[in-house]
């Protein structure tokens, strides 16, 4: 079979309207614009979201509201709680908590809060780890790993003896 011998399915393709060829052909005389108006001429002229007269879509819709910032990280929140059907001397990352159903999936990445407790000793390795919740791994025997440094350590300053270049 060829490309140029492909047909659609028979009774799938309807014709066009053939207006304005006589009023035996079902479209004659207006074809279809009615009897008067603006909208029954040659060239309608009206803009684009036209409305009648009422004031348009884009026009009614609020507009310059809000913020959106494009450089924003979502991260998914995880309790500490969470953790407690992981075994001991587990590895708990985003993988991990996917394959137990606690988050959508393994590329999501991963805020662990210090809701709950946990009691066996764990390897955590996460994006980002509130400061209670590491407490609380690390007194129960646990390691934590971040996957992110933090922009903290990326944007601070320069050491006070290299700023003014030893005067």
């Amino acid at each position: 079979m060829k490309l140029q011998d492909l047909t659609p399915a028979p009774n799938s393709r309807r014709g066009r309207k053939r207006i304005g060829r006589g009023i035996a052909a079902g479209q004659g005389k207006t074809s279809g614009r009615g009897q008067k108006g603006q909208g029954s001429r040659s060239s309608v002229g009206l803009p684009a979201g036209f409305e009648g007269g009422q004031l348009r879509l884009s026009q009614r819709l609020p507009k310059l509201r809000g913020f959106h910032n494009k450089w924003r990280k979502d991260y998914e929140a995880v309790d500490l709680g969470k953790l407690r059907r992981f075994e001991a001397g587990a590895t708990v990352d985003a993988a991990a908590l996917a394959a137990a159903g606690v988050i959508a999936g393994p590329a999501l990445k991963v805020k662990l809060l210090a809701a709950g407790a946990v009691s066996v000793p764990l390897t955590v390795r996460v994006h980002r780890i509130s400061a209670a919740a590491r407490a609380a791994v690390e007194a129960a025997g646990g390691t934590v790993e971040l996957l992110e440094t933090a922009t903290a350590e990326k944007n601070s300053p320069a050491p006070a003896d290299q700023e003014d270049g030893g005067a």
